[in-house]
């Protein structure tokens, strides 16, 4: 995954601008404040350039990001302060002594855990870093709705004053796996300079079935405490492509 995002981590925040940070932390500072009330410190694996990050430690929360791609890093360490930091590691390797009350996973960082060995690593790793009762966060692509509406071809176009940046993606089904091959063309227009670069690069996703993660769930030490459509809260079905699950370590 890391050099996956090393490709284009400086267009990454243009490429997603429309993503709505502030929902979204504010949706997560909803659900750690109804099951754990006096949560104070998170570890947010996968914290890419660093906003959800740092809108928990505006909102009062320690923070510690975790980011595998080195120039996702250069990117969200000017966002550090005395409640924020960023380390270089990923969800199934991170080794700290500290403990943390929560554990984040947004934006689908396990669904890039391809393997199984990965998600044992990385369930292993994120029960060590919790205290007793800890929660554990995270969405995944959903596998009625993928495989209801089939992923297809789209193209995104998103531009600034500097760049124009124009992304093609076309998904390839692994039905045995439960794997999508997402490969992207990315094509980059540099308006000053008038020059086009191109980029290509393969996302793969796994998507995940309820029962599957519940499974996970109780063999690496965890009870489930909801789980719903991202950010709705609707009861997941056949048009749900993303659900949280909200773990507890017992």
């Amino acid at each position: 995954m890391q050099e996956v995002f090393n490709v284009y981590s400086s267009y990454y925040d243009l490429i997603y601008k429309d993503k709505d940070y502030n929902r979204e932390a504010d949706y997560v500072i909803e659900l750690i404040t109804k099951y754990h009330k006096n949560a104070i410190d998170i570890i947010e694996f996968g914290s890419g350039t660093g906003k959800h990050a740092e809108l928990f430690s505006l909102k009062g929360f320690n923070v510690v990001g975790v980011e595998p791609s080195a120039e996702m890093i250069k990117i969200a360490t000017p966002k550090t302060n005395t409640s924020l930091s960023f380390v270089q590691s990923s969800i199934e390797s991170y080794n700290n002594t500290k403990d943390f009350d929560v554990a984040l996973a947004l934006f689908h960082v396990i669904s890039y855990l391809t393997t199984n060995e990965d998600l044992e690593k990385a369930f292993t790793n994120v029960c060590k870093r919790l205290k007793k009762d800890g929660l554990f966060i995270f969405d995944v692509w959903y596998s009625p709705a993928v495989l209801t509406q089939l992923p297809e071809k789209r193209t995104k176009t998103i531009e600034n004053d500097l760049i124009k940046v124009i992304r093609n993606a076309e998904p390839t089904i692994h039905w045995n796996t439960n794997i999508i091959d997402v490969a992207y063309k990315i094509e980059v227009l540099n308006k000053l300079e008038q020059k086009i670069s191109h980029l290509y690069e393969t996302h793969k996703m796994r998507h995940f079935s309820i029962p599957e993660l519940l499974l996970l769930a109780k063999v690496y030490g965890f009870e489930l405490v909801t789980t719903h459509e991202f950010l709705t809260k609707k009861i997941p079905g056949a048009d749900t492509w993303g659900i949280c699950m909200v773990l507890q370590k017992k």
